[in-house]
């Protein structure tokens, strides 16, 4: 397997040597697409929208990601290959807001236009990023847990990462809503699983057994949401209101069973879809929004059926 550096070298040399028709294969662009992971029904739902994209504009892609969300540094070995082919522009979903950085700087020096996508980092070098608004979609989970709780009671929060910009905006635009406009709601624990079911599932178990008067959780994306589901069963808790993200089919399953009090679902379909379009756009030239926002929906009980919320579950 090559290293980091070999491949870090071999982009500095393909830059060096590589003119803009290397971007074409056989007359077709190649636009890259670097994921956050395959292990959750989310990313099959975005690599969908990207193919969807791909086809309608007849661009050459690749979507890959590590074998889970915690490879940062696999991530970056795959961003350091895929950029080393000299593709037409890339999309990035970064694990870590500032680990690529230093790579993204190289493509934007090479002329390689960068779209970020699902999750954005800590820098201006991408052209645009075509996400979620992560802040407001989890400011909405915490307004629906305070109606759910009556404005008051303690809740935990179990998020997936500290390092990405989703899991800080998800954890941040929850614990802000609830701290500016429910004082009587205390948040007692803040925890992280990776975004795996099993580990989340074991610090959803850590905090009921130290918190036996919690009345809600909020899980920040699949794994995280699942695993306090599964906590939850495992131990027998009844009382708790639980509210997740995305909606993958355990979780479409749990809000149907009443083991979840509701979800947010967002639109990966269409951030696959909006990051292929943006890149082939910022490769012809085109000025691009900051950002393009691919929508959020909460669902529950009441209305998982309807076809606007139909339209965006990726179960």
């Amino acid at each position: 397997m090559l290293s980091r550096r070999t491949l870090v070298a071999a982009l500095s040399a393909s830059i060096a040597i590589a003119s803009a028709p290397a971007a074409f294969a056989q007359d077709e662009l190649y636009i890259p697409l670097v994921s956050k992971g395959f292990q959750h029904q989310f990313w099959q739902a975005v690599k969908s929208g990207a193919d969807q994209a791909a086809e309608e504009f007849g661009v050459r892609i690749t979507f890959e990601g590590p074998d889970n969300e915690t490879m940062v540094d696999r991530q970056i070995d795959m961003l350091a290959a895929a950029l080393a082919n000299n593709p037409a522009a890339i999309g990035f979903a970064a694990l870590d807001s500032q680990a690529a950085i230093p790579l993204l700087r190289q493509a934007h020096e090479a002329g390689i236009p960068v779209i970020a996508f699902d999750s954005g980092v800590d820098s201006d070098i991408p052209a645009s990023t075509a996400t979620t608004d992560n802040v407001a979609a989890a400011a909405l989970a915490a307004d629906k847990m305070a109606e759910f709780l009556g404005g008051t009671g303690k809740v935990a929060v179990v998020a997936h990462d500290q390092t990405s910009r989703t899991g800080i905006d998800r954890r941040d635009g929850f614990l802000n809503q609830i701290e500016a406009n429910y004082p009587n709601i205390e948040v007692v624990s803040v925890q992280y699983g990776a975004g795996d079911q099993l580990q989340s599932t074991e610090v959803a178990k850590a905090i009921l057994i130290a918190n036996p008067d919690l009345a809600g959780m909020f899980g920040t994306n699949e794994g995280s949401a699942i695993g306090i589901v599964n906590a939850a069963r495992e131990m027998g808790t009844e009382g708790v209101t639980i509210i997740g993200y995305d909606s993958g089919k355990a979780q479409t399953d749990a809000i149907r069973a009443g083991l979840m009090a509701g979800a947010i679902t967002q639109n990966p379909v269409g951030i696959g879809y909006e990051t292929v379009k943006a890149a082939l756009a910022a490769y012809n030239g085109e000025t691009l929004p900051a950002v393009i926002d691919t929508g959020f929906y909460y669902y529950d009980q009441s209305n998982i059926d309807n076809a606007e919320i139909q339209a965006v579950l990726y179960d």
